[in-house]
C-alpha cells in the first residue's frame, strides 16, 4: 500500500474507471496554500507525495515543496518521472551502459534479466540522418540508404534492446524527431497506470525535451547518465528551483511569427537570468497563443538557460489534443483530473513567483539571432548593418557594402580605375576558382561546368528548414510554403551556391504540405525533404558541394548559414561556416532567394524577375488570413491517426534488420560502433573512501561560455584527428567514418574526440582546436595524446574554466569523455545545470570559484601543479575545499572553492564513481 502521511489519497471516477489520486485540493483544505504555488511546483509536489517512501523521498522533501517560497533555496528535492524519452545519439550509449551493467552482473554471478528499465522508455531514432543529398526528388531515399549503410549495426543493437529489455520501445528512423513525436503523440497530459492517475512527467536525453511543456507536461533535458538512473528507478535530485513568471500581454503584430517571438523571449530571459530556474507563463497574452506557438517557446528553454518553460493546461491544450487525434476518453481524463486537482489554468493572480518578467507581444518585430549564440538577437531591420560590425568585431575584416563593390569589374567588364591587386586561378577537374582582391575586398568567382557566380563574406551556403523548434508549428511551415509559391510565381529561384534542405519533425508536416500543393512550391526552390530528424541544428548538415567547400576553404571566406533551428554555436552547423543565424522557416526561404545575409530585406529586393522587375519581401510575404485558410483546409486529426498508427513499424529496411535475441549482448571485438564500456569492469562491491586530489596538472585552461559542443565529440571528423587515425587503424575508410554522434556507443572513438572541437580555444595551446601543452615536456600535442602521457605517469588532471561552463545540449559524453581522459575535477566560475550534474554522475568533481575569483584574478596560468584538499576528511553538500596551486617558480597560490555536490545523494554518486556505479552496487547488494 502507498504511504499517505497527509491523508490525501482520493478516488476519481472517470470514463476509464475509478482511479486513485493524490489530492492537492485536500492539502488546500488542510490549510496549505496550494493555490499560491506555481503550477509546475504543484506537479513536483504531487510527484513527491505519490512516490513518498520515507527513504529515497522523505517527509522533509515533501515539506520543502509544500513550503516553497519565491526566494532561492539550497534544499534539494526528488523527482521520479513517469517516463523517459531518448534520442539515438544519447540513447545508444545509454543502452550500451545498461547492456554493460548486465555483462558485469553476469561476471558477478547475478541474473542479468533483473536489470531492466523500471519506467517506460521511448527511444526515437532521429539524430543519425545527414544531408548528404539535397535539392532533388531522390534526396530523401538516398539519405535514408546512406543512413542505414552507416548505422546498420547501431540499429540492430537497438532492435536487440527492444526485444531484450522490458519497458523499452523504439521509434525507427524516418518517422519523426523525438520532440515533435512526443508533443503530437507520446505525451498524454495525464497518465492512468496501475489504478492510479497522475500528471504526465518525463525527463529526456535531449535538452529540448521542454518543448512538451507547451501542452502542460513537466519535462526537461538531462544527460544520458541521469536518464539512465531515472529509468533504473532512481529519483533525480536537484535544488529547489526558483520560478520566474513570464507575463505575456497583447498579441503578435502582422508580419511577425512565433519564431520572432521566441528569439525575443530568448534575449529577454537570458538577460534577466533564469539559469537553473523554472519559467512559468501566464497573463492575458497567453490566450492569443496556439499550442504550437507555446511549444515553440518551451522548446527554447535551454537557450534561455532555464530548466522548463511551463504552460498550464487549459482549453487550448484540450483543443490541440483533439486536433492531434488523442482519444475523447484521454482528453476527458486530462480535463477531469486537472480540474479536480488544482492543475487547470484558472485565476493566476494569487500565484507567487520568484520574479516576474513582462513582454507585450505587440512589440515583437521580425528577428534573427546569431552569429554564434541563440540569445544574440538582431532585429531584421538592423541585420545588414550588424553583419558589417560583426564581421569586423569577430573576424577582423572590413565590410564593404555590395553596392560599393563594383562587382562587374571583377569580371574585367568596363576596366575600372583601380587595379586588381591579386588574381589567382585554382581548381580541380571541372571546377575553376578565381580569387580577386581589390583594396582588401576578396571576391571568389566559382565556375562549375557552365555556371559562374561570385562568393563573398556573408554569402549563404546553407539554408535549412530544420526540425525541432519550428516544424511542429503549421503556421510558419505553411507560411514558408506560401513564400515559396509567391516567389515561384514571380520567377525567382534560390541562388546556386545555397545548399537547401527541408527536414520535417514528423510525416504529418509532409502530408499537409503535399495536400496544400505547397510541397511542390518548396521543391521548385530545391527545398526537398531530406529526412525526418535532427539535421543542421546538430551538425548533420552534410558536406558542402565540392566547389563551394573548395572556394571557402582555400580563401578563408566567412560564409553564413540560415536555419529555423535553435542552436548556432561555433562550428556546430558546419565547420566551414563561421556565421550562423536562427530565423523562422519563412525567412529561411527568403534569405535563400537573396543568397546573402548582408541585405536589408525591408528595403532591398530579394531578386529580380525575368523582366528585371525587383521583387521585395513584402511582395511574397503571406497574410495571416492566407496562412489560416490553408492550415484549416489541409490539417486534420486523420493525418495524425495515419502517421502515428504506424509509428513503431518502420520502413522496409528497418523491418529487414536481423537482431540477436540473447538477454546478454554479444560484444564483437571487430565492432567500431558498439563496445562494452570500461566503467563497470572489475567494480568492487564496497565503496572506496574518496581521496584528496594531489599533484594534478591542468589539461585545459578555458574561458567563458564553453559549451558541451566544445567538450563533447560532435559532427564529422578528419582522418588526421585521433578518432580518424583510430578508425583508419581499424580498417574503416574515411567515407564510412560517419559522425561522432553515431559512434557514441564506442568509448575509444569518443574519448579521442573529447575537447577536440575545431573552435575550442585552450589557453595552453598556440592554436585553436583540440590541442594542449604537455607541461612536463613542454610539447604541444592533441588533448588525447597528452592525456595518455599523463596517465602513463599516474598524474591526475584538472580543467580550469570561466563562466557558464557546460552550457548547451545535454551531452553525456561531455562528462564521460572528461572522465576517461583522466580529469578528476573541473574548477569553473559557474556551471550550466545539466553538465554539472553529469560530471557528478561520472565521478568528476565540479568545483566553483567563490567571491568573484577566477583563474585570471588568481594569476593561474594553467602550468601549476594543483592539490585539492578536504575531500578525504568527509564530504557534505556544497562543502568548501582548499585548493593549492604551486607555480613553476615555486610560489604558492591558495584559495577556497565550493564542491558543487549539491545534495547528499550526489555525494554518494561521487563516492561511488558515478550514478551507474551506485545503481550497480545497489543491485549487487539485493
Amino acid at each position: 500500500m502507498p504511504k499517505d502521511p497527509y491523508k490525501i489519497i482520493k478516488k476519481l471516477k472517470t470514463s476509464q474507471g475509478e482511479h486513485t489520486y493524490w489530492s492537492l485540493k485536500a492539502l488546500q483544505e488542510q490549510g496549505y496554500k496550494i493555490d499560491k504555488l506555481p503550477f509546475s511546483i504543484r506537479i513536483l509536489l504531487e510527484n513527491a507525495l505519490r512516490n513518498f517512501d520515507d527513504f529515497a523521498i522523505t517527509e522533509d522533501n515533501v515539506e520543502t515543496l509544500l513550503n516553497w517560497k519565491p526566494e532561492p533555496s539550497e534544499k534539494d528535492i526528488p523527482f521520479k518521472p513517469a517516463r523517459v524519452l531518448m534520442q539515438d545519439f544519447t540513447g545508444v550509449p545509454a543502452v550500451v551502459d545498461i547492456a554493460s551493467l548486465r555483462a558485469e552482473a553476469v561476471r558477478k554471478g547475478k541474473n542479468p534479466e533483473k536489470i531492466n528499465p523500471l519506467v517506460p522508455v521511448d527511444l526515437v531514432v532521429d539524430h543519425s540522418v545527414q544531408v548528404d543529398y539535397f535539392g532533388t526528388n531522390y534526396s530523401y531515399k538516398k539519405n535514408v540508404d546512406v543512413e542505414y549503410e552507416r548505422n546498420g549495426e547501431r540499429y540492430e543493437f537497438l532492435k536487440w534492446a527492444q526485444k531484450s529489455f522490458d519497458n523499452f520501445s523504439v521509434v525507427p528512423p524516418g518517422m519523426g524527431i523525438c520532440h515533435q513525436v512526443n508533443l503530437e503523440y507520446l505525451a498524454q497530459g495525464v497518465i492512468a497506470r496501475d489504478g492510479n492517475v497522475f500528471p504526465d512527467t518525463l525527463v529526456g536525453t535531449d535538452s529540448h525535451t521542454p518543448m512538451v511543456n507547451g501542452i502542460g507536461v513537466v519535462g526537461w533535458g538531462v544527460g544520458g547518465i541521469e536518464a539512465e538512473a531515472a529509468l533504473l528507478g532512481q529519483p533525480i535530485y536537484f535544488i529547489m528551483p526558483e520560478v520566474v513568471g513570464l507575463r505575456l500581454t497583447g498579441q503578435l503584430p502582422l508580419g511577425t511569427t512565433a519564431t520572432d517571438m521566441v528569439l525575443t523571449i530568448t534575449e529577454l530571459l537570458r538577460s534577466h537570468g533564469v539559469v537553473g530556474k523554472f519559467v512559468e507563463v501566464f497573463g492575458p497574452g497567453l490566450d492569443n497563443l496556439s499550442v504550437p506557438d507555446r511549444a515553440t517557446i518551451s522548446n527554447m528553454s535551454p537557450e534561455f538557460g532555464c530548466t522548463i518553460t511551463y504552460f498550464p493546461i487549459d482549453d487550448r491544450t484540450l483543443d490541440y489534443m483533439a486536433k492531434t487525434n488523442r482519444t475523447r476518453e484521454q482528453i476527458k481524463l486530462v480535463e477531469d483530473y486537472t480540474k479536480s486537482n488544482m492543475l487547470w489554468r484558472t485565476d493566476e493572480s494569487e500565484i507567487m513567483y520568484s520574479t516576474i518578467v513582462e513582454l507585450d507581444l505587440s512589440t515583437v518585430e521580425p528577428t534573427v539571432a546569431g552569429p554564434k549564440r541563440p540569445q544574440d538577437k538582431i532585429l531584421l531591420r538592423e541585420f545588414k548593418s550588424k553583419f558589417g560590425s560583426l564581421l569586423k568585431e569577430v573576424h577582423g575584416r572590413e565590410y564593404i557594402p555590395i553596392d560599393k563593390r563594383d562587382v562587374g569589374r571583377w569580371y574585367g567588364e568596363g576596366g575600372g580605375n583601380q587595379p586588381v591587386e591579386e588574381h589567382e586561378t585554382e581548381g580541380s577537374d571541372d571546377v575553376e576558382i578565381e580569387t580577386k582582391i581589390r583594396k582588401g575586398l576578396k571576391t571568389v568567382v566559382v565556375k562549375l561546368h557552365n555556371e559562374k557566380f561570385a562568393l563573398h563574406d556573408g554569402s549563404i551556403v546553407i539554408a535549412a528548414i530544420t526540425s525541432c523548434t519550428n516544424t511542429s508549428n503549421p503556421s510558419v511551415m505553411i507560411g514558408a510554403g506560401l513564400i515559396a509559391r509567391k516567389a515561384r510565381e514571380r520567377g525567382l529561384d534560390v541562388k546556386p551556391w545555397v545548399k537547401t534542405s527541408l527536414a520535417p519533425g514528423s510525416k504529418v508536416v509532409t502530408d499537409y504540405l503535399r495536400n496544400s500543393g505547397l510541397l511542390d512550391d518548396l521543391e521548385a526552390l530545391r527545398f526537398h525533404v531530406v529526412g525526418y530528424g535532427c539535421t543542421s541544428c546538430i551538425g548533420n548538415s552534410g558536406p558542402l558541394p565540392r566547389h563551394i567547400s573548395q572556394a571557402v576553404e582555400e580563401n578563408d571566406l566567412v560564409v553564413a548559414s540560415v536555419l529555423s533551428g535553435n542552436r548556432n554555436f561555433e562550428a556546430r552547423v558546419h565547420p566551414q561556416v563561421k556565421m550562423n543565424y536562427l530565423m523562422s522557416p519563412m525567412l529561411v526561404v527568403a534569405y535563400a532567394l537573396a543568397g546573402r545575409v548582408d541585405v536589408d530585406l525591408n528595403k532591398e529586393p530579394l531578386g529580380y524577375d525575368p523582366n528585371l522587375e525587383p521583387v521585395y519581401l513584402k511582395d511574397v510575404w503571406p497574410s495571416n488570413e492566407e496562412i489560416f485558410e490553408v492550415t484549416n483546409s489541409v490539417l486534420s486529426p486523420q493525418d495524425f491517426a495515419k502517421n502515428y498508427g504506424e509509428i513503431f513499424e518502420g520502413n522496409e529496411q528497418w523491418r529487414a534488420l536481423e537482431a540477436p535475441t540473447d538477454k546478454v549482448y554479444r560484444w564483437s571485438e571487430k565492432s567500431t560502433y558498439i563496445k562494452e564500456v570500461p566503467f563497470f569492469q572489475g567494480l568492487t562491491e564496497n565503496v572506496p573512501d574518496p581521496l584528496d586530489i594531489k599533484g594534478a596538472h591542468v589539461l585545459l585552461k578555458l574561458g567563458d561560455s564553453i559549451t558541451t559542443d566544445h567538450i563533447s565529440p560532435a559532427g564529422s571528423f578528419p582522418p588526421s584527428s585521433p578518432a580518424g587515425k583510430y578508425l583508419l587503424e581499424k580498417g574503416v575508410e574515411q567515407p564510412m567514418f560517419n559522425s561522432y554522434g553515431s559512434r557514441r556507443g564506442n568509448d575509444e572513438v569518443m574519448v579521442r574526440g573529447t575537447f577536440a572541437n575545431v573552435r575550442i580555444k585552450n589557453q595552453l595551446a598556440s592554436r585553436e582546436g583540440g590541442y594542449t601543452t604537455h607541461i612536463p615536456s613542454n610539447e604541444e600535442m592533441t588533448v588525447f595524446d597528452a592525456s595518455l602521457k599523463y596517465r602513463e605517469a599516474g598524474i591526475p588532471l584538472i580543467v580550469l574554466a570561466g563562466r557558464e561552463y557546460g552550457s548547451g545540449s545535454s551531452r553525456d559524453w561531455a562528462a564521460k569523455g572528461t572522465s576517461l581522459l583522466g580529469i578528476k575535477a573541473v574548477i569553473a566560475e559557474s556551471y550550466e545545470r545539466i553538465h554539472r550534474s553529469n560530471l557528478v554522475g561520472m565521478g568528476v568533481l565540479p568545483l566553483q570559484f567563490i567571491g568573484g575569483q577566477s583563474s585570471e584574478s588568481l594569476g593561474l596560468t594553467g602550468r601549476e601543479v594543483i592539490d585539492i584538499k578536504g575531500i578525504s576528511e568527509g564530504l557534505t553538500p556544497l562543502k568548501m575545499l582548499k585548493v593549492q596551486a604551486q607555480k613553476e617558480d615555486g610560489g604558492i597560490v591558495s584559495f577556497d572553492a565550493i564542491a558543487r555536490l549539491d545534495s547528499a545523494i550526489e555525494i554518494e554518486y561521487y563516492k561511488n564513481g558515478g550514478i551507474l556505479h551506485y545503481v550497480l552496487r545497489q543491485f549487487l547488494k539485493k
